[in-house]
């Protein structure tokens, strides 16, 4: 019997050991490289382009990447989701050496799409990905990032270098987290007649609005957006600026926890003003009204979140 706790002992202690050396070598370890595909494409910056480039940039960039001392797209420090560490966004703006002036446009798509810099560094889903997102929409975010709109004129100012969670990397390391690949065939624009197909493609594709509004933002299916834990479902917990802390309403059409009571008119409203019906707190930080965002626009996500499965999620809409 001896024998066998010492036997027993020792099993454990050698099990301690090796978890313990796996978890020192991810909590040292750097962002993993992987190869990049060079990717010959020039992007002409046409007025069309920009003005198209700077809606798409108002809602899928300057909320990260705007800062308010340099008003521009120089960075800051990402507070809203901590669990993924210290999180700086980067300098986008035109400067060759703090900026992305001096990457091609076949490196910039490239990065967009999969997630990998021309160094092979990876950045992991705290940075989102334009997975799916037509290639003339991405053409546009490029030419309006070329543009000479003062938000992105060359600014020296250096990002600090990011400090990923012990979380992060640890789903980097078993692949939980992982580029995405670029994409084999062109993608086309979305069919506009098709209000739901539209507004599918606005919601998920474009501005991916599900990545805040499903389940916790680790368990997001990016490459198939629907399989994501509560879909629409709400309940992913936001970080206030404060350091305080807000959960994702439910927008699915359930009408004891959802939006399922809400008119059409309702939510056009919510989105572009940041006011809910009847006597509910407005939206708060970090959705901000999305007054960019056209009728027609509005109309289609609203079809789309009808066909969307409902599900009975109760969110506490209190600051924690």
């Amino acid at each position: 019997m001896r024998k066998f706790l010492k036997v027993l002992l020792l099993i454990v202690v050698i099990l301690i050991v090796i978890v313990g050396v796996f978890a020192l070598f991810i909590n040292f370890r750097s962002m993993p490289k992987y190869n990049v595909e060079k990717i010959s494409i020039h992007v002409d910056v046409t007025p069309e382009r920009i003005k198209r480039g700077e809606k798409l940039a108002s809602m899928l960039c300057s909320n990260c990447h705007y800062s308010n001392e340099t008003q521009k797209l120089t960075g800051r420090l990402l507070s809203e989701a901590p669990q993924f560490g210290e999180i700086h966004s980067a300098n986008i703006t035109n400067d060759p050496v703090a900026g992305i002036g001096k990457l091609t446009d076949g490196e910039l798509i490239y990065f967009l799409r999969t997630g990998i810099k021309p160094d092979g560094e990876y950045v992991p889903p705290y940075m989102p990905k334009l997975v799916h997102i037509a290639d003339e929409e991405l053409y546009s975010i490029v030419a309006y990032l070329r543009s000479n709109d003062s938000r992105v004129q060359a600014d020296k100012t250096v990002a600090p270098k990011t400090k990923q969670s012990f979380l992060t990397k640890f789903l980097v390391t078993i692949k939980a987290f992982k580029p995405f690949e670029f994409p084999k065939q062109p993608i086309p624009m979305p069919d506009t007649t098709n209000q739901v197909q539209w507004g599918k493609y606005i919601t998920l594709y474009e501005y991916e609005c599900y990545t805040c509004h499903s389940k916790d933002f680790a368990k997001n299916n990016y490459e198939v957006p629907e399989k994501s834990l509560g879909f629409f479902g709400g309940g992913n917990v936001m970080h206030q600026l404060d350091g305080s802390k807000i959960t994702t309403l439910n927008l699915t059409m359930d009408k004891e926890t959802g939006i399922g009571n809400w008119s059409e008119e309702d939510f056009m409203k919510a989105v572009k003003t940041g006011l809910l019906p009847n006597t509910q707190p407005a939206l708060r930080y970090p959705m901000t009204p999305y007054v960019n965002l056209s009728d027609a626009e509005l109309k289609a996500i609203y079809a789309f979140l009808k066909t969307v499965p409902t599900i009975k999620n109760k969110v506490e809409r209190k600051l924690e």
